[in-house]
């Protein structure tokens, strides 16, 4: 059971450094989650049992969201790979044991970044939107 989640880790880590080199690229920032996600539930598993697991998937999950994203969507993009890694490890642990919790934990990690950082990169594009058209009138009183 290590070896696959050492296994999966190395293809992930690998699959990351083959990613485009430039930052806030969507597939890195979601490969980097799912992977701290999976290496997160690990551990927390090893040490916390179940619920350690849940929250070493979220820690795991945010924390390689964060460091793959850019500075103006990290928030985002962590927020939605905690939020992803401990839902799809709980959904994946309930449908196929500890193995489909390891992949629902990866999964759900990566798509909860890859949402929050695409809602990050919304959101600064209407408020440029906003900035961008706004007059500013200088009011002359004669």
């Amino acid at each position: 059971m290590k070896a696959n989640i050492f296994l999966l880790g190395a293809i992930l880590a690998s699959s990351t450094l083959t990613t485009s080199v430039y930052a806030d690229n969507a597939t890195r920032v979601a490969a980097t989650s799912a992977l701290g996600s999976v290496v997160g539930t690990a551990i927390g598993k090893e040490i916390g049992g179940n619920s350690g697991a849940m929250i070493g998937s979220a820690v795991g999950g945010a924390g390689g969201a964060a460091a793959a994203s850019s500075k103006r969507t990290r928030t985002e993009a962590a927020i939605g790979g905690g939020l992803g890694g401990v839902g799809g490890y709980t959904v994946g642990k309930n449908v196929g044991g500890t193995t489909g919790g390891y992949i629902g934990a990866a999964t759900g990690a990566a798509g909860g970044a890859a949402l929050g950082r695409q809602v990050g990169q919304d959101r600064d594009y209407d408020n440029y939107q906003s900035k961008k058209y706004k007059k500013k009138r200088k009011h002359r009183h004669h």
